[in-house]
């Protein structure tokens, strides 16, 4: 059995959490962290880390950056592994999380879906025989109305990874509305949509000569992410101090 404490409980995300492990045995949510403090399930609800004294094998957070440093505080503290599902981090925050990790386990992903992790494999297969070839990379991502951070913290995981896998460095361009030349070789593009109801839709696109080759991934629901998050609280439960991320779940 894996307890985990829930931050963001009662968000979206939360609740498709907190449902999926009501029908997992070897998962039990023991707690929730949410700002609102409302009790929405069977598990109590704290507002805030330090008024939760219930003891758990994984934080499991689906909640906004600006909970970050008491989260950081209260992993720390109590020797508790955690699995960061959030995106929209400052640079500083991920060098905090680094630091975190190194005295507790952490899993920080921009996506929890299988299928996104395997794209993320696939595109630095692409990339290397690829970008040789002079062929042109671009992402666009495609997200909801209600979504407060682009690119999307996934569309950058792409691009890292792409860069991991090339030999020279690459510039990401975010926008080229002020740009009057052309396009660089050395740079990867990255696009964001918002509209409508959206779950989530990475492509990334090879384009070169007289030729294109697009991997794309579509979410269709949140299920994907809540299954994924829970996988990723199984494996990290009792785990060395250290980073961890979805490839190591996934094997």
């Amino acid at each position: 059995m894996t307890r985990i404490i829930l931050c963001g409980c009662n968000g979206k995300m939360g609740q498709v959490v907190t449902s999926f492990a009501e029908e997992d045995a070897q998962i039990e949510v023991v707690a929730g962290i949410d700002i609102s403090g409302v009790q929405k399930n069977s598990y109590p609800v704290f507002q805030r880390f330090v008024e939760c004294e219930i003891e758990a094998d994984v934080i499991v957070d689906f909640s906004s950056p600006q909970v970050l440093e008491e989260l950081l505080a209260y992993l720390i503290g109590k020797k508790v592994p955690a699995v960061l599902c959030g995106t929209g981090y400052t640079k500083e925050q991920i060098e905090k999380i680094d630091e975190a990790s190194k005295q507790v386990a952490v899993l920080r992903s921009a996506n929890m879906s299988l299928g996104v992790n395997i794209l993320l494999k696939l595109v630095q297969t692409a990339a290397e025989v690829l970008a040789a070839a002079d062929f042109d990379i671009e992402i666009v991502e495609k997200h909801h109305n209600l979504k407060v951070d682009a690119p999307s913290g996934t569309a950058l995981a792409l691009a890292d990874a792409i860069q991991q896998a090339l030999a020279k460095e690459y510039a990401y361009t975010y926008d080229r509305s002020k740009q009057r030349e052309k396009r660089k070789k050395n740079e990867i593009g990255i696009s964001a949509v918002r509209g409508g109801t959206i779950v989530g839709e990475h492509e990334v696109i090879f384009a070169g000569a007289d030729e294109v080759i697009e991997l794309k991934h579509t979410a269709y629901s949140k299920a994907i992410f809540g299954k994924g998050a829970l996988a990723a609280a199984k494996f990290l439960k009792g785990k060395e101090a250290g980073m961890y991320d979805m490839s190591e779940v996934i094997g």
